[in-house]
């Protein structure tokens, strides 16, 4: 059994808990499951670090001072057959990947998991981030999404060695 210490977030059924509070979040489309897979839109069971945070320069201000930019052409790869398979890259990169400047505002601040990586199992998924939501009720890919204020008071409050516990 796992010990959430205070500096977790531990999702529940009521919502993303953090720093004595609980925030309503979406999570994958395909729940959370022990046995993630690459597409399965699922959110992995376990207990994830929280190893970076990156955020849009041109739509808010450095949320915490680990925090780093996303660049124009910074990318994420998701494709299993190539070496960078969950990894950040940068554009051009002809393989399979996603956008990390997007034009919606989903990606203006990321949370990075420690899911699958550095050392990623091909097949096993790429990120899990935790990421502002689309709307009210609506899943994700398998990230877990929060309202954007929400969000960014989480992220102001991160510390060194904080984790998502999804049980």
């Amino acid at each position: 059994m796992t010990v959430a210490r205070a500096s977790d977030m531990v999702l529940t059924p009521m919502g993303l808990r953090f720093a004595g509070r609980t925030f309503p979040c979406s999570i994958g489309r395909g729940g959370i499951r022990s046995d993630k897979r690459e597409g399965d839109g699922a959110t992995p069971r376990g207990i994830h670090g929280i190893v970076g945070m990156l955020y849009r320069p041109d739509r808010m201000a450095q949320p915490a001072d680990w925090a780093l930019p996303i660049r124009p052409g910074d990318l994420w790869s998701d494709d299993p057959r190539h070496e960078d398979y969950n990894l950040m890259v940068r554009a051009p990169y002809p393989y399979s990947h996603e956008k990390l400047r997007r034009a919606d505002p989903l990606y203006d601040l990321i949370l990075i998991t420690d899911w699958n990586w550095p050392r990623a199992t091909r097949g096993h998924g790429s990120a899990i981030f935790i990421h502002q939501r689309r709307r009210a009720g609506y899943p994700t890919e398998g990230c877990v999404a929060l309202r954007r204020d929400h969000l960014q008071w989480i992220a102001s409050r991160l510390r060194h060695g904080c984790r998502l516990i999804v049980a």
